[in-house]
């Protein structure tokens, strides 16, 4: 894993705002409001929160692949990769960088594989449309890619389809599908959710093993802190919509600064408290068409006060550089209470 050091951010995400309109007069959602990170050249950036947060909905935002209608990006929102706004690239223009340069493992392989057509070709179709194989290069790169991934007899498996793959399987012709054009940057969503434990451990190795290879940065998207804990350089901690913390991910499990970060850390079963009943932040995760006043995180916070009520706290520095978080705490930690 790479520190990002004094290198400039691959990409750049600056107060992006995706909204949908529901519709049934409900008002509007504010998915994604005012998010902002970067994610450095070779680094695992680990975005993590509970579902309904926008974790998806950023990744989505990134490649603009966010269904208008309902969906829209605000005015206002940047997202800087290679120089540019991805934002206002003509449709052509971001063709040639979706799947190319910046590719996506999505949370479920069976939705994302087309069940009439071989997985050779579905891996080859991006060869073919973004560096112009013939279609037999493009089958031996297919090739090539299942034996990378490391599905056994790769030169018989490119002609199965879905259906005849396992679900670990699956997920690693997904995979091979993402990088077969060796892209800067690969977005994985989720990419073990649906798997039993030690395939999940294997998947998340070998995305490790590919990214030491072919050099790329990862944006790791989970609501699991222990697949971040062994994976992330660092961490972007999402709720309702905003990013309450981010720190490196050392310095975040060992001294995390915001009340919710602090509540999921302490709901990760622990063997050396095997008797203990598993802690649970109290409450809900509030509808996005109606978040609080304040800190939005307020309603559930064991330690909030008047002005969490009132004022909504803009990302602090903490002591540690490169520390932040969305929380009053930061400069008034006279404020914290004892929590049983």
């Amino acid at each position: 894993m790479t520190e990002p050091g004094g290198n400039a951010p691959l990409l750049a995400v600056r107060d992006l705002k995706t909204y949908f309109v529901t519709g049934r007069g409900s008002g509007t959602a504010r998915a994604v409001d005012g998010v902002s990170f970067e994610l450095y050249p070779g680094e695992t950036l680990g975005i993590v929160g509970e579902s309904g947060c926008g974790k998806t909905v950023t990744s989505l935002s990134i490649l603009r692949l966010i269904p208008e209608p309902p969906g829209h990006i605000r005015p206002g929102s940047y997202i800087e990769f290679d120089g540019r706004n991805l934002l206002t690239l003509a449709p052509p223009e971001l063709r040639a960088i979706r799947g190319n340069r910046i590719a996506m493992v999505f949370q479920e392989p069976m939705t994302s594989l087309n069940p009439v057509f071989t997985v050779g070709d579905q891996i080859a179709e991006a060869a073919v449309v973004h560096q112009g194989l013939s279609r037999g290069a493009a089958r031996a790169r297919a090739i090539d890619m299942l034996r990378l991934v490391g599905i056994p007899d790769p030169e018989t498996r490119v002609d199965d389809y879905p259906h005849q793959l396992s679900g670990g399987m699956r997920q690693r012709v997904v995979i091979a599908m993402a990088l077969v054009c060796r892209p800067q940057i690969l977005i994985a969503d989720e990419p073990t959710t649906a798997l039993d434990v030690t395939i999940q451990a294997q998947i998340l190795e070998l995305l490790e093993r590919l990214q030491a290879e072919l050099g790329m940065a990862v944006m790791l998207i989970t609501h699991d802190l222990g697949v971040v804990a062994g994976t992330a350089d660092r961490v972007v901690v999402m709720y309702a919509g905003q990013v309450v913390e981010t720190a490196s991910t050392p310095e975040l499990f060992a001294h995390p600064r915001h009340p919710y970060t602090e509540g999921l850390l302490a709901s990760i079963p622990r063997l050396d408290r095997p008797a203990e009943r598993l802690y649970s932040i109290p409450g809900n995760v509030p509808a996005a068409t109606h978040w609080p006043a304040g800190c939005r995180f307020h309603p559930r916070c064991p330690h909030a006060w008047d002005k969490c009520r009132h004022e909504e706290p803009p990302l602090l520095d903490a002591s540690v550089p490169g520390h932040t978080a969305r929380c009053w705490l930061v400069v008034e930690p006279q404020r914290r209470r004892p929590v049983p």
